[in-house]
């Protein structure tokens, strides 16, 4: 039972408040490190921690209040000149945050937390009197925390279309689950906090275009409700975006009263053109209305990506003081809008890559200057809206990878043979770091070493429908990029034709469609390919993937690219474009089946997840006989 009877929503409104607070303190200290003698970041870290104090102390939450405190004295010190930033004195004030974030965890279980360790308050006054601080009680014993590792979702190996049938039909038949209530909030900026699902679909999707917004004040942020386990499920949103809701809402009504009206008049045999007429122009106006409504409905799921990039300074720092290197993390684009879902989903990525790039990529300071290098080392962190797609990318200029020494350490692990290594050229061999139990370190430390993670990165990326490349120069530095659909609500698709079934392959993948003509098949390395545009592609066919026999030739091929691969996708026909809301299939997860969706006439489509498909079969599956595709 909570602590604080009567005050559960002061409660929340303080946590929301005050994480947002005291993680803009911590990216602030960080800053004032390098630009110790700015007083006016100083005293914006002192508003932003009186402010944390002064709802502590409203909501009696003592052993905050006395933190808050001692440390609000030695910003106060500092920013009189009495004191001089040295590393070890911010040490000690971030350990002193990071412990007010530990008691805001407290706190958000509706306990009381416990008094704070008479060690970190030793540390302070000894900061306080002008001596040399002890490291704090956590310093003293801490080893660098170990690689926070995404969990890899777990999935069946081959459909059993049996139990996919039964599934999709229960997937098809479901209805939507109800929203949860709102959550009520006493602020008085202008916004509406609403309870969203955080997890409305649980597969892969792309989405239909969305525009960014200029205002970053006004987008939304999240918190945890009290006693919710998982992801936040909770967010802000502008009162405009709602505005915009309720206005296109009401235009659809309107509409929907004027199809009520024809329907009426067609069914009393007025039947003319100019009924009919009318009756085309409502379904246009309805069909514009429907796609603004979904733009504007996914919109109020957008948050800016700065909410999740916040939290790394403070990581990069840290974790550069553990190893002794001298490290400095750049942000940008922070304004970016990302769907909510996937902001929280990308978190433990993008930690273990930053972790990776400060342990990893860059070098100590003694072998940056022996490289006639700078001594403290960049590493930026940026995301920008390219189309449809949210490009994140993460560079350092640290000291690279070398192709060779990485197809010899695979080699060394036993993760691929010689053979396959000699015929990698140097962009695959990159790749070779996300092979499970891969890695560069030859000791294992808590940071590093276990060749557990960049597999699991890659595979989380993956399930967003996202996809991550590697660039790097050895000596220059390595840039990871991170490409990911805006949302994860609707899925644009080209649905095809295979075995007299229809199916839906994501419109992301698809670059263009051609005919196949027989003549055109050429067989290489005992395998059909197909040449366009000088490049040579091998030719899979849908039917072979999912493990059918064909029923007929081939007679059209969707070029499709797909992570590092290219290909031509034969299948028996196409029925068209289209924008899809998936349903997850009900307790399984066949390979190759992201979901199943409704088409216009009431039918149920299955959703093909290509990347997953391809890889059950190999990489190669789907490919049949040249002769075979000729003679069929």
């Amino acid at each position: 039972m909570s602590e604080f009877g009567g005050m559960e929503e002061l409660l929340q409104d303080f946590l929301m408040e005050s994480n947002d607070l005291l993680s803009d303190v911590d990216n602030k200290l960080v800053e004032l490190e390098k630009r110790s003698e700015d007083r006016a970041l100083l005293n914006d870290i002192f508003r932003g921690f009186h402010t944390i104090k002064g709802g502590a102390g409203f909501l009696n939450v003592a052993p905050m209040v006395t933190l808050c405190h001692r440390t609000e004295n030695l910003f106060d010190k500092l920013r009189n000149a009495e004191l001089q930033l040295t590393p070890e004195v911010m040490d000690v004030i971030l350990e002193a945050t990071a412990t007010v974030r530990d008691m805001f965890g407290t706190l958000g279980q509706g306990l009381m937390p416990g008094d704070t360790d008479s060690a970190l308050l030793s540390a302070l006054d000894a900061v306080l009197s002008g001596r040399m601080p002890p490291p704090p009680a956590a310093a003293q014993t801490a080893k660098p925390a170990p690689p926070v590792v995404p969990a890899a979702p777990s999935r069946s190996n081959e459909p059993d279309w049996n139990t996919l049938y039964q599934a999709v039909v229960s997937a098809a038949s479901a209805g939507t689950p109800p929203a949860a209530a709102p959550a009520h909030r006493l602020t008085e900026e202008p916004v509406v906090v609403a309870a969203v699902d955080t997890n409305p679909i649980a597969t892969p999707a792309v989405t239909a275009p969305a525009n960014r917004t200029a205002a970053a004040g006004k987008t939304m942020s999240a918190t945890k409700s009290a006693g919710s386990s998982g992801h936040e499920n909770t967010i802000r949103i502008d009162t405009n975006r709602l505005d915009m809701v309720l206005n296109l809402s009401g235009e659809i009504g309107l509409t929907k009263n004027r199809l009520t009206t024809l329907r009426t008049e067609i069914l009393q045999g007025n039947n003319d053109t100019n009924t009919l007429r009318s009756l085309d122009e409502a379904i246009s106006q309805l069909d514009l209305l429907v796609g603004d409504l979904q733009n504007a409905v996914m919109k109020t799921r957008m948050q800016p990506i700065g909410r999740l990039f916040q939290k790394y300074p403070r990581l990069a720092r840290d974790l550069a003081r553990q190893l002794g290197k001298e490290v400095e993390l750049v942000l940008s684009g922070e304004e970016t809008e990302l769907d909510k879902t996937m902001i929280e989903d990308l978190n433990d990525p993008l930690v273990h890559l930053v972790r990776n790039a400060v342990d990893h990529g860059v070098e100590s300071t003694a072998e940056r200057i022996a490289a006639g290098k700078k001594p403290q080392s960049l590493i930026q962190l940026t995301a920008e809206q390219v189309g449809d797609h949210i490009l994140i990318e993460i560079t350092d200029d640290g000291r690279g990878m070398n192709a060779d020494a990485l197809r010899r350490k695979a080699v060394e692990k036993g993760l691929i043979d010689a053979e396959a290594a000699n015929a990698l050229d140097e962009k695959q061999c990159l790749q070779l770091i996300f092979l499970p139990g891969f890695s560069t370190k030859d000791q294992i430390s808590s940071v590093s070493g276990r060749g557990v993670g960049m597999d699991v990165v890659r595979t989380n990326i993956q399930k967003l429908n996202g996809r991550i490349d590697i660039h790097s120069i050895p000596g220059e530095g390595t840039r990871i990029s991170i490409s990911l659909p805006l949302t994860l609500a609707i899925l644009p698709v080209l649905v095809v034709r295979a075995c007299n079934q229809p199916f839906a392959v994501p419109l992301a993948m698809v670059r263009e469609i051609i005919t196949i003509d027989p003549e055109a098949i050429q067989e290489v390395s005992g395998n059909p390919t197909i040449v366009v545009r000088d490049e040579i592609l091998p030719l899979k066919t849908l039917a072979g993937l999912l493990g059918w026999a064909p029923t007929q030739k081939p007679g059209f091929g969707v070029l499709m690219q797909s992570a590092e691969r290219s290909f031509i996708l034969a299948i028996d026909s196409f029925v068209g474009r289209d924008d899809v809301v998936i349903k997850p299939l009900q307790n399984i997860r066949p390979k190759g089946v992201a979901g199943a969706t409704l088409s216009g006439d009431g039918s149920v489509v299955l959703v093909l997840d290509m990347e997953d498909l391809l890889t059950a079969k190999g990489g190669m599956g789907g490919v049949v006989k040249t002769s075979e595709l000729i003679t069929l």
